[in-house]
Parts: structure tokens; sequence; C-alpha cells
């Protein structure tokens, strides 16, 4: 998985949402101004870390290439690592894939 790829997680829905709307918009891009990302090495403790009971949910993966909004890497303090935010409306153009990511009994597991 190449290092120019990040991961936004979203729903079925959402991702429907977005592709009516031609650009993803998450609640986070309007209350904290960006769109919330993860690397592949992240993924998982993410995923149990706020989705954990939400159900099976879908990973989209980005070029961060083709992004046309600005990413910036900033660190959360609760969990001390550097994650990816997008500043502005992710372009669909710039997801190159989606994968499911269905929760288990003990949570979300990620292979890759």
């Amino acid at each position: 998985m190449a290092d120019e790829t990040i991961l936004h997680i979203t729903t079925d829905a959402g991702w429907a949402t977005a592709q009516a709307d031609g650009e993803l918009v998450t609640p986070s891009l309007d209350e904290e101004g960006f769109i919330h990302c993860s690397t592949f090495a992240q993924l998982e403790a993410t995923a149990n870390r706020i989705f954990k009971g939400s159900g099976d949910l879908l990973l989209l993966e980005v070029d961060v290439e083709q992004l046309t909004a600005p990413l910036k890497w900033e660190r959360a303090i609760d969990v001390g690592d550097e994650f990816p935010h997008i500043y502005g409306p992710l372009n669909l153009d710039a997801v190159v894939g989606t994968q499911a990511l269905p929760e288990g009994p003990d949570g979300y597991a990620f292979s890759g």
C-alpha cells in the first residue's frame, strides 16, 4: 500500500450521498474545519476508538496527490500521533478505492 494513500472511514450511505453530491462533506468539516483521515497503521485503533458499535463501515482510499483541498498532518493530543486532515471537501476523483470494514464481535480488525 502506497505511502501517498490515506483512509477516510464512512458508511455506505455517506459514500452514496457523496457520489450524488459530487464531493464528500462531513459534519467534522463544518464543526472543526477538516475531514478526519487515518493511515493504514492508524486505522484499526481509530475505528475501534471512534466507531465501535456503529456496525459495518466503508473505507475510502484517498490518493493524496489527487486532493484538491489542502492536506495537513496534525497531532491528536489524546492519542499522541499525527493524523492526516483534509481542509475542504474531498473530491471524488481522489478516491482510488473502497473497502468494506465489517465490525466483528471484538470490534474492527483491518488486514489491509
